[in-house]
């Protein structure tokens, strides 16, 4: 619960930051202890409501530790949260020993850590409603979209999932409750027909949209996509347009790529999409528009590890306070409008067009209802400078050098920000792929840039040698 003081021992310097930023920006009291030794001092100074423990560690193991909170009369009830890395031995045998309530793995996500500190706080205050939070650093599946991976798997993997969920949660229960009962009887008070329905909702509805037969479906090259996003608008169809694409020869379109368009009365309410670069991701577009620094969000991104999770990047940042809902919704706006644009210059692959009344729930809360004229007009804009920039750049493992003397004569001062940080990474061993991931722009700008560059001859393209 907010304001409650949170106790953190590890040895690992990175974790305790992460730990503390992550927590702290959750409206917790944190301090922190680098040893066993160091973490019983601090709790007998000041007594924590919450401890969270290394098992692995010099001077005072977590098990050590465990039994000197217990040997202590003020700090015996303190409840302690076990983290303990893939491979050590240790897990449900060791919870409820010696103040040891929960344990968590890691790496764990921000989202992981802070969801079983608040469940171990209320846990601690008394019954709480709704059913045991995640033990194992692995977040809960209440939503099946993750940032870049949104409704596009299978139903039948969808429905596995959900299965998978309600086997993990029962054994949870199972294991909380103990001997209280036998296992059917554990299983019915735990999950009733109101608790394993809202857990399996969000399959179910995946499995309703995705079985009706398209309702329109083609191909690229015959239909422009263009036409058919002025079709669902003058239509105004609410429902869920898919394109999928080949890669393309100038390897800006890898195998795979796929965008999802979501739409309700003619209003593009989201658009979502697998396989695009890096520069389509929703962090970019938070730190342009000043939501969060750089260095923040590559720490945020650190502190999840390997634990990808289920929520989206952007709802795990507002949950945890990194940004808030509003600036997340205008980052969204701006990565679904670039998606379009990006849409809109692919000249092959396939369409289908699914009607369906009910969006999934990451599309109702985006709610963009963005303009397609407005998109139209710019994304063709753009597809405009596009062929000219594919004259001069027409592949991106190109690799530019830099004019030294053109420089000079034009000078620094005469250029852009943006134009200064393309032609700081032109080193003649950059690609135009690595200029892309490195200056974290979208491909679009550092292409047009680039462009620039070249046209006032401050940069030359580098030519291979010629093989004797």
């Amino acid at each position: 619960m907010p304001n409650s003081s949170i106790l953190v021992i590890d040895d690992s310097p990175t974790i305790l930051k992460v730990v503390e930023l992550v927590l702290t920006k959750a409206g917790y009291r944190v301090r922190t202890a680098p040893d066993g030794e160091d973490g019983i001092r601090k709790a007998m100074e000041s007594r924590p409501d919450l401890i969270l423990l290394d098992f692995v560690m010099p001077r005072l193991n977590g098990y050590q530790v465990c039994r000197a909170l217990a040997d202590s009369v003020d700090l015996r009830d303190v409840p302690v949260v076990l983290m303990s890395a893939k491979g050590d031995q240790v897990g449900e045998r060791f919870v409820k020993v010696m103040g040891i309530v929960d344990y968590i793995t890691k790496p764990f996500s921000p989202e992981a850590i802070t969801a079983v500190v608040e469940h171990t706080l209320a846990r601690s205050r008394g019954p709480v409603e709704g059913g045991a939070a995640s033990t194992t650093g692995e977040e809960s599946t209440d939503s099946i979209a993750t940032d870049e991976q949104t409704h596009s798997g299978k139903p039948e993997q969808r429905i596995t999932a959900a299965l998978g969920e309600v086997r993990e949660a029962m054994r949870r229960a199972l294991s909380e409750h103990g001997g209280d009962g036998t296992a059917a009887d554990c299983f019915e008070a735990v999950f009733d027909d109101e608790t394993l329905a809202r857990i399996l909702a969000p399959y179910v509805a995946e499995l309703e949209r995705s079985s009706p037969t398209a309702a329109l479906e083609g191909h690229l090259g015959r239909v422009p996509i263009a036409e058919v996003l002025g079709l669902l608008r003058e239509q105004r169809q609410s429902g869920v347009l898919s394109v999928a694409r080949h890669a393309d020869d100038l390897g800006t379109v890898p195998s795979g790529t796929h965008i999802e368009v979501f739409w309700k009365a003619g209003r593009i309410e989201l658009a979502m999409g697998e396989g695009l670069s890096d520069d389509f991701l929703i962090g970019r577009y938070l730190v342009e528009q000043g939501a969060i620094s750089r260095q923040d969000f590559d720490l945020f991104l650190s502190s999840r590890g390997d634990q990808r999770g289920t929520r989206p990047i952007g709802e795990q940042m507002v949950r945890l306070n990194y940004v808030s809902e509003s600036e997340l919704k205008q980052a969204l706006g701006r990565q679904s409008a670039e998606r379009i644009y990006e849409l809109l210059r692919w000249p092959s692959g396939r369409f289908s067009f699914r009607a369906t009344r009910e969006l999934p729930p990451l599309a109702v809360d985006a709610a963009l209802a963005l303009d397609l004229d407005l998109l139209l007009v710019e994304g063709f804009r753009r597809i405009d400078e596009w062929h000219l920039i594919e004259r001069e750049i027409d592949d991106f493992d190109a690799v530019f050098l830099r004019n030294e003397e053109a420089v000079q004569h034009i000078g620094k001062a005469r250029l852009t920000r943006e134009e200064l940080q393309v032609l700081d990474l032109v080193t003649g061993k950059n690609s135009v792929k690595d200029i892309v991931r490195m200056s974290r722009m979208s491909s679009f700008d550092v292409s047009k840039l680039l462009y620039r560059l070249l046209s006032i001859k401050l940069v030359r393209r580098k030519v291979a040698p010629v093989a004797v």
